[in-house]
């Protein structure tokens, strides 16, 4: 991969990034970063997030409503709210032995593999009784 030079403003993206656990979206780091840096163009925002989780930086996180951002690089699992949109991490221990079996059944060699769990978070629940 070819190597990525220092920029200010890839700085700042990771930053709002890392400073986060909810799982931000392209436009809520944008937005913050923005506060920071008035010039700074939604397309910076947007590819630079790109090239910091391509670099293992950030984890890219792919749900139904939109890709979020997550500061954390151990494989895990998300939980994904179809009422709110919140992202959580699922406390379930990722199972490297799908990886193995998967490869084995189909010949894939499995670097890794990304669930989502989609429901209704304990807020939205409650407030849906």
């Amino acid at each position: 991969m070819k190597q990525q030079r220092y920029s200010r403003q890839r700085q700042l993206i990771l930053n709002a990034v890392m400073k986060r656990c909810d799982h931000p979206t392209a436009d809520q780091i944008y937005l913050e970063v923005r506060t920071a840096d008035d010039k700074i163009s939604r397309g910076t925002v947007y590819r630079n997030l790109g090239i910091l989780s391509q670099n293992n930086k950030i984890t890219n996180v792919k749900t139904p409503a939109a890709d979020r951002y997550d500061s954390r690089l151990d494989r895990h699992y998300h939980l994904f709210c179809v009422n709110c949109g919140k992202v959580a991490d699922a406390p379930l221990i990722y199972r490297d032995e799908y990886d193995e079996l998967m490869e084995k059944s189909t010949g894939f060699r499995i670097s890794r593999h990304r669930t989502v769990f989609e429901g209704l978070c304990a807020e939205c629940n409650k407030n849906e009784k």
